[in-house]
Parts: C-alpha cells; structure tokens; sequence
C-alpha cells in the first residue's frame, strides 16, 4: 500500500516537473529574467529560478542576505552581558534548561563525513549533539538568537518573515561547533614522516536550518519580547 501510493506521487511529480508552466516562466524578483523552475522543466516553483531557490535555502530569504560576523559581534556580547546578569531570572534558566535538554536529547555525536544521507530533522540533532560534546556553553545559542532578534530591529530594511529570523539565527549555532577535524601522520618514501589532514564542514543550507530555528525559537520563546540589552 506505502509503495504504491508513494510510486503514484512520485510519478505525479516527475508528470508534474516534465510539462512546463508557461504561465509562470519567469523568475519574480526584479531584474533577475531566468526561468523559473516550473517554466524550465526542473522543479515545480512556479515563482523563483533555482539560482534564488538556493539563496533561499542559504538565507532564509529570497533577497536578504545573511548577516555579517561584524554586524552582529556587537549584539551578541551584549545579549550574553545582559543574560550572565540574569542568570537567576526564572525565564533565563528556563531558556537555558530547554537548550541543555536538546543537547541531551540530541544522542550521540555524528561526524560530519557521516551525515550525508540522513534526514534534516538527524542532520539537526547531530548539530545540537556537537554543541554537547564540545561543552558550548548553553547561553550562547540563546545570545545568538538575541542578537538576530536585534539586528532586524536596528535593520532598516528588515526581513520580518519568522523563517528569515530562524535561519539567521540556526546558522549562528551550526557555527558554533561545525566541522570534523582530524590529524594522522604516515610514514611516507625515505622514511620521512608525513602529516595529514582532514577537515570537513556539514553544509549549513536547507532544511536543517529551519528544524535548529525552530527549536531555537521555542526555547527562546519564555524571555520577554521588549527586551533591552
């Protein structure tokens, strides 16, 4: 029963990609002028062209890019002030237990060369994972999300959309402890010792972004929305 309904959605898709919609053949963003994906036979979005699809996906927004390290360096120093001198307040610790419970709940560590092929909701525990066992402290990813929070306050041309918000803030803690490293050394002609390296970076684009938004959200959700720092 699974197979045969997931074979006839599957077709209907592949139905769907192969007829091109003509009525919506271009790209909406102004001054782009490439196809969108429905109108060129390869996908089904039927307002953007894939080179936005991917911003998208990046960013968390069509046209706004990401933040700068140097715009928001700033605000998260002053959001992890003002939460180290409120570390008792109720909704402070709360904030700070919900992170730690991701941490716990996120199982065991995944190196990065391991995660292709998993879903984006495993892709986001192994991300919470790193976090833990690199002991990240965690009020940073709660500083993060302030600090996200500010900057699109202070922006004058904001992107208000929640998704932006949850994807600039999930690429700051993908960040945090992102990568497998690993040094080995051999033996190599002449009996000289030669050193290798290995370094490997999850990609930090998709749907894993907006599964680590969305828990960072939540377990931001209980501080005070006018907050001042």
């Amino acid at each position: 029963m699974n197979y045969a309904s997931n074979k006839r959605r599957r077709d209907d898709v592949v139905s769907r990609v192969a007829n091109a919609d003509v009525d919506h053949r271009f790209c909406r963003i102004a001054g782009c002028g490439n196809p969108t994906r429905a109108g060129s036979n390869s996908g089904l979005n039927r307002l953007y062209c894939r080179a936005h699809e991917d911003y998208f996906q990046r960013h968390g927004s069509y046209v706004k890019g990401s933040y700068p390290a140097s715009l928001l360096a700033p605000y998260r120093k002053r959001a992890l002030a003002w939460l180290e001198a409120n570390r008792t307040d109720r909704r402070v610790a709360l904030a700070i237990q919900r992170i730690r419970s991701l941490y716990q709940r996120a199982g065991a560590k995944v190196e990065a060369f391991r995660l292709a092929g998993l879903s984006p909701e495993d892709r986001a525990r192994a991300a919470w994972a790193r976090l833990r066992v690199a002991e990240v402290d965690p009020m940073l990813p709660i500083a993060a999300w302030l600090a996200i929070e500010r900057a699109i306050a202070n922006d004058p041309q904001p992107d208000t959309k929640i998704e932006f918000k949850r994807v600039q803030a999930a690429k700051l803690v993908h960040r945090m402890a992102s990568g497998t490293h690993k040094r080995w050394e051999r033996t190599g002609p002449g009996g000289r010792v030669l050193v290798e390296e290995m370094h490997k970076y999850p990609a930090s684009r998709g749907r894993v972004l907006r599964h680590i938004g969305e828990q960072l959200a939540l377990a931001c959700e209980v501080l005070p929305a006018d907050l001042k720092f």
